[in-house]
């Protein structure tokens, strides 16, 4: 079934970026209460999606976004499927 190698396909590859914004967003925000954002500026970058000479501050959100719904809307779609 297309849908479940869709599913399966797209999965593991948003899971990165979105472990990277959810790590690096808490670990800045533990420098923030330490007062070391000074020091950490460079977990900021990360977790607006600027990664040396590749910048997608601009696009980096909406690409998280829509690869958290795309999973969710398949995995629902799927989960359905199975309940039948």
């Amino acid at each position: 079934m297309w849908l479940r190698y869709l599913h399966y396909t797209i999965a593991p590859l948003i899971i990165f970026p979105l472990l990277l914004t959810a790590i690096t967003g808490s670990l800045f925000q533990v420098a923030v209460l330490t007062g070391n954002s000074d020091q950490f500026i460079w977990l900021l970058e990360l977790h607006r999606g600027k990664f040396g000479l590749i910048n997608l501050e601009i696009i980096y959100p909406f690409l998280n976004s829509f690869g958290v719904l795309m999973v969710a809307i398949t995995g629902i779609i799927l989960w359905f499927k199975d309940q039948k």
